[in-house]
């Protein structure tokens, strides 16, 4: 039961974010930016007994692996303005985004902030 509610919550969210996008593109893209996901986690771990380490582990990775991300969000309405498809836009701003989190876990890595991805 406990699963089903954690599914039906964060599922929950996804839908939000779709539904208001028909009303509000603005509010939409700011439910979608703030880190509920993260927050869900968190909780989820939290109540289910991880060590405090362990979520603020996860918090400092989830930091570092925001900053490649971003590209994502650069690139995709760049693409669609230069006359990309949506769906060439987006493949490409993923594949991007991709090779950014590839290199970001192996600077991570390199420096020994992050354990291995």
């Amino acid at each position: 039961m406990y699963l089903v509610l954690k599914f039906a919550i964060s599922a929950a969210l996804i839908v939000a974010i779709s539904e208001l996008a028909k009303r509000s593109l603005w509010l939409a893209a700011l439910l979608a930016a703030l880190p509920l996901t993260s927050l869900l986690a968190f909780a989820w771990m939290h109540h289910e007994g991880a060590s405090l380490q362990s979520i603020s582990q996860l918090s400092r990775d989830i930091f570092w692996l925001v900053l490649p991300s971003l590209a994502l969000f650069l690139l995709l309405p760049f693409l669609i303005g230069k006359g990309w498809s949506f769906w060439s836009s987006l493949s490409a701003s993923c594949a991007v985004t991709a090779l950014l989190y590839g290199a970001t876990a192996a600077l991570l890595r390199f420096f020994s902030t992050s354990p291995n991805p």
